[in-house]
């Protein structure tokens, strides 16, 4: 799903990174996610940076630079100001030219995973901002949240159920939430996860691969 982009006037195109959005709930994991994505992806040796979106704080974004997974250049912070799916949904100019800037500094990028800030069920993603997107729920809100169809839940492309392994301390039937959520997403995948133990990151790193990126 990379996009051509004739960069810096050139008339030889090149191929524009992937941008892939990562939406959910306050408190879902949609950064300890980015967390265990970023070495899973850099093992297959995929080219890639980061975008974060907080409220008015480069929180997010300051965790990720000193986690040691990355270089801190290859992470950039937007800040909305306002509710977060206004800059990645109404008026994504911000992380387009955030992304823009990530490319033209590093040529050989093929991946930006872009991290919403923590917003709501109908939480999306912009599709002039994000070439595929994945939803973030986890199960300590609630097994009820696939039944309850937003739109985060029905459209993304990939709905993550984050945190599987605290479903036996919050009384959630995981099974049931399971087959709610592929039921209510008809063709659409979903994939379990405990990004504490990197349970699930590899599922998903093939799906990129195969889906956006083309490699398998």
């Amino acid at each position: 799903m990379s996009r051509l982009s004739l960069g810096n006037g050139l008339a030889q195109p090149r191929i524009a990174a992937a941008r892939v959005g990562i939406g959910g709930p306050v408190g879902s994991g949609k950064t300890a996610l980015v967390e265990c994505l970023i070495p899973a992806l850099t093992a297959r040796g995929i080219d890639i940076a980061v975008i974060t979106n907080d409220l008015v704080t480069a929180e997010d974004a300051e965790r990720i630079r000193r986690s040691g997974l990355i270089d801190p250049a290859r992470v950039s912070a937007v800040e909305a100001g306002a509710c977060p799916h206004t800059v990645i949904r109404e008026d994504p100019t911000l992380n387009i030219e955030a992304a823009d800037e990530l490319e033209r500094r590093f040529p050989g990028l093929e991946l930006i995973l872009l991290e919403s800030g923590g917003d709501n069920l109908a939480s999306t993603f912009s599709r002039d901002l994000t070439d595929f997107w994945m939803f973030v729920i986890d199960v300590a809100g609630g097994d009820d949240i696939p039944r309850k169809r937003g739109p985060g839940v029905i459209r993304a492309d990939l709905l993550v159920i984050n945190k599987v392994d605290l479903a036996p301390y919050v009384g959630v039937d995981l099974g049931c939430m399971h087959r709610d959520a592929l039921n209510v997403r008809g063709e659409r995948p979903v994939m379990l996860t405990n990004c504490r133990r990197g349970e699930g990151i590899e599922s998903i790193v093939d799906l990129l691969e195969r889906e956006v990126l083309f490699k398998t």
